[in-house]
């Protein structure tokens, strides 16, 4: 049985590195389009851009180097991806006993080069630093395959990579502005989940607003798709779930999952483009429940029960202290 810290270290590692990868994505797409694109107004669209991103984007004026100062390169913001990459480092040296050797290097090694890949990003571009990160955790990624057993902590870590994806699948389809629904915008988070190419095998070639929403939500076989994150975590969840396999047993996280993922395996495709603002925002805050669900039904330690002379005791001293 694995102890509940490590479960939640694992289970964080899995999201934070997902996280600071798919923002990398999403961030680089978005400089590119403002560098490149002399029509964008840079300053609704970077705040736009962090709104999506969760990230208040203030008083502007902002421009592509304070956006990537505020989302790339600043360690005292938590949600930026210096910070995210904190975040999973700490997480990782807290359950070094349960994590492999090689996936804790990969972590350590990137957190402190960050600095390096900084210096060298502001030199030549955001760019760099962002193919670094994107790099670094696909490195994460296979060495956690390949080094790590296949038991209820991978499990964990996987789940938690799958409900952040979902949740930054839907990010990334918030970015299109309404008023900038071109081919271009489009293409963009096709490229930003690097799956621009399978897109075209698929359909054609043809970048239209309504499919790349349907293969962005509901492919059944490419891995960033909402409807395949959402099966993954099912997937992983369940084995997780210990309680028996009956009518009512599954988790309040099982059943969220499920009613997710049945509704996008059986939605009307032309339903999702007629309000995909509000169906995005119900991915995530089904991931936000789920994740609260997992994290109290998986991760919360109860006050121990003792017996003693004078009757039932719950472990805590008079003070609260345990």
């Amino acid at each position: 049985m694995m102890l509940a810290r490590n479960a939640d270290s694992l289970f964080w590692i899995g999201r934070y590195v997902e996280r600071a990868d798919d923002t990398a994505r999403i961030l680089d797409v978005s400089v590119q389009q403002l560098l490149e694109d002399p029509t964008v107004d840079t300053d609704a669209m970077v705040s736009h851009l962090l709104t999506v991103l969760g990230i208040d984007p203030g008083d502007g004026p902002h421009s592509v180097w304070t956006l990537a100062d505020r989302v790339a390169y600043d360690r005292l913001a938590p949600d930026s991806i210096a910070g995210i990459l904190h975040a999973a480092r700490e997480n990782a040296r807290g359950a070094r006993e349960v994590i492999s050797s090689e996936m804790w290097e990969c972590l350590n090694a990137t957190y402190m080069g960050l600095g390096d890949a900084e210096r060298r990003a502001r030199r030549l571009g955001p760019h760099d630093f962002l193919t670094h990160i994107k790099g670094r955790a696909a490195m994460f990624a296979g060495l956690t395959d390949a080094t790590l057993s296949h038991d209820d902590g991978y499990s964990y870590l996987l789940l938690g990579r799958s409900i952040e994806r979902a949740d930054m699948t839907a990010r990334l389809l918030l970015t299109p502005r309404g008023d900038q629904p071109g081919v271009t915008s489009w293409m963009g988070v096709l490229t930003a989940a690097g799956g621009q190419d399978t897109y075209v095998r698929a359909y054609r070639g043809a970048v239209e607003a309504a499919n790349v929403v349907e293969f962005m939500l509901v492919d059944r076989l490419f891995p960033r798709s909402v409807f395949h994150t959402l099966r993954v975590a099912e997937q992983y969840l369940a084995e997780l779930d210990k309680r028996p396999d009956r009518v009512g047993g599954q988790s309040e996280a099982l059943l969220l999952l499920g009613r997710a993922r049945s509704t996008l395996e059986f939605i009307d495709p032309h339903e999702l483009v007629s309000d995909l603002p509000g169906y995005l925002r119900g991915i995530q805050q089904t991931c936000r429940g789920v994740s609260e669900s997992v994290v109290a039904e998986h991760f919360h330690v109860a006050p121990y029960v003792s017996w003693t002379d004078t009757g039932l005791a719950t472990g805590f001293d008079g003070e609260g202290t345990r």
